[in-house]
């Protein structure tokens, strides 16, 4: 028998897809990407989560969604901060680790930050060490229907008349539209979402806003429970690192960008009794300042399984989602994100745990 191996296959010269999932917090992005995870038709998918803030929901979230082609090794999470901020430390040696992976991927789902800008990351696809070997497939930017309808992200055009006519040098954006404005400016499709609690009259105003910001005409496809063909929005093609130029943000120009006009905090309690009580302080909390995000889990007295919490202002949803084990301590942890001015961490840990 002839001591000569065959010589291995040569690595592919294909360039391996990434797709980039945008939209403001809690658009559904977690929610559409589990869906993709389940749905993927055989592709081998990598997923990398960047989350705002110390504690890391969405990763666990999606671990949770493992399957063979997606094993819980292929979700890779970025927590606290923003993956366009620190492309050299992260975001390239995260990438290179999922390129070295065997099998490599077919596929790369990013889920970006909430408050993060598309276009630095995008940006980043342009650096020697990767470009030869990935390719920005699509930026899909989600939109919460209900939110985009109900003026959010729209700014306060009267107040914002009466400060320009004392000060001419005043900005007409404010920090959520101008976050809105830069995702819907670098997209390739826009999946709106949470139709059906937006009902037609706000989908239909929802989609005049999103025309209205846009820089250029974008798809817009009505998405609930973040079911699609994954077929839809994965292999578009669009190789957008070739066409940064045609994406423009009010952040053109600068060397970076700080996220200063957001904060967050983590909320720890004990085990709680009554988890729609939770829910009433989390909704009177978020009316009461601003609040635009709380996520987490919380230890309910009695049950085994862990609750998932997930509010969007005073939007608060619930659901057991495994249960607890038995290495980690039974405690309720909530991510609580607001505009800077309006994180006052006593106001509120006074008011979740009351």
């Amino acid at each position: 028998m002839s001591d000569i191996q065959p010589n291995p296959a040569p690595p592919s010269l294909a360039k391996v897809p990434v797709t980039i999932v945008t939209g403001f917090l809690g658009a559904g992005k977690t929610t559409l990407i589990s869906h993709l995870i389940r749905n993927a038709g055989g592709r081998r998918l990598a997923v990398v989560v960047n989350e705002f803030g110390t504690l890391g929901i969405d990763g666990d979230i999606l671990k949770g969604c493992a399957i063979p082609d997606c094993p819980a090794e292929n979700v890779v999470e970025l927590a606290n901060g923003c993956i366009c901020c620190t492309v050299a430390d992260d975001f390239i040696p995260t990438v290179e680790t999922l390129l070295a992976l065997d099998p490599r991927p077919d596929h790369i789902l990013i889920e970006t930050s909430g408050l993060a800008l598309p276009k630095p990351l995008l940006k980043a696809f342009d650096w020697p060490a990767i470009r030869s070997r990935i390719t920005v497939d699509g930026v899909i930017a989600l939109a919460d229907a209900e939110a985009v309808a109900a003026g959010r992200f729209a700014p306060d055009l009267a107040a914002l008349d009466a400060q320009r006519a004392a000060d001419p040098s005043v900005d007409h954006e404010t920090p959520l539209s101008e976050v809105f404005e830069d995702q819907l400016a670098c997209a390739d499709l826009v999946l709106l979402t949470k139709v059906d609690l937006a009902g037609p009259e706000g989908v239909a105003r929802a989609r005049a806003v999103i025309a209205a910001e846009s820089a250029r005409p974008l798809p817009v496809i009505d998405l609930t429970d973040g079911v699609i063909d994954p077929r839809v929005i994965l292999g578009l093609g669009a190789a957008a690192e070739d066409d940064i130029a045609a994406r423009p943000s009010h952040h053109d120009g600068e060397d970076d960008h700080e996220h200063d006009d957001f904060d967050s905090i983590v909320v720890e309690l004990g085990e709680i009794a009554d988890p729609a009580a939770l829910t009433a302080r989390i909704e009177a909390l978020a009316r009461s300042a601003d609040i635009l995000r709380v996520k987490g889990y919380a230890a309910v007295a009695g049950k085994p399984m862990r609750l998932l919490v997930q509010a969007v202002g005073a939007r608060v949803r619930t659901q057991y989602d495994r249960l607890w084990r038995a290495d980690e301590p039974r405690r309720t942890q909530l991510v609580v994100i607001a505009e800077h001015d309006r994180i006052d961490a006593v106001q509120i840990r006074a008011a979740l745990d009351a």
